[in-house]
């Protein structure tokens, strides 16, 4: 196929949406859509495409709600009429500290989707955790203290890092999911970025961090 006629979809999975976008060989624009997640999933009753819990500090996104808006979104690409045999790459981005926790045995369900049935439908029990905390959650000041007085300081630790500890960071998120649901974090098997996670779930296997990401 010459490279005029391939395809090149990019999706990018942030907080209040999920959006695609598809170009050809000329870089030209040739289709375009997303899926606003309050308005087209409202069983999630989400605002903003998040959970703002009683305590104001800690926000999350149900990870189900992602995957059904893929499932959404490819169907509403399909129904537009796009030449799937023309794809020939894949990108993606995903909101930035947004994680990702697997269960046991998830592995072994991304690696045999099938494709007569959603994404949703086969991985219903795949996640230990239902919620995800995402950049907005602002919940562990005390793992975060934890973690620099660890390192010798704010700034030991920006030092080994490049960074102090804040609480929206992937670390301290997984530091107080194990200290405050311990079932959950010992249920878990793999700890996937939302950017890994969207590729995982193209791939049928976990996908690596992006060095970008880490």
């Amino acid at each position: 196929m010459a490279a005029a006629d391939s395809l090149y979809l990019g999706f990018d999975f942030s907080t209040q949406q999920l959006k695609v976008v598809v170009i050809d060989g000329n870089l030209n624009v040739v289709h375009q859509n997303n899926v606003q997640f309050d308005s087209e999933l409202p069983e999630f009753r989400t605002q903003g495409g998040v959970h703002i819990h009683a305590d104001r500090l800690t926000v999350t996104s149900p990870v189900l709600m992602w995957v059904k808006a893929l499932d959404l979104l490819l169907d509403k690409i399909k129904r537009a009429g796009l030449d799937f045999s023309r794809v020939r790459v894949l990108s993606g981005s995903g909101q930035q500290h947004g994680s990702v926790y697997w269960r046991k045995g998830a592995s072994q369900t991304l690696k045999q989707l099938d494709p007569e049935h959603t994404l949703h439908q086969l991985l219903q029990g795949s996640f230990s955790v239902s919620d995800s905390p995402v950049w907005m959650d602002s919940s562990s000041v005390q793992q975060c203290e934890e973690l620099q007085e660890a390192a010798g300081g704010a700034l030991r630790l920006a030092e080994i890092s490049g960074s102090r500890a804040y609480e929206r960071f992937t670390g301290s998120q997984i530091v107080k999911l194990l200290q405050s649901r311990p079932d959950q974090y010992h249920n878990t098997e793999r700890i996937s970025l939302v950017s890994s996670f969207a590729a995982s779930l193209f791939l049928g296997d976990y996908a690596a961090i992006d060095f970008s990401d880490e």
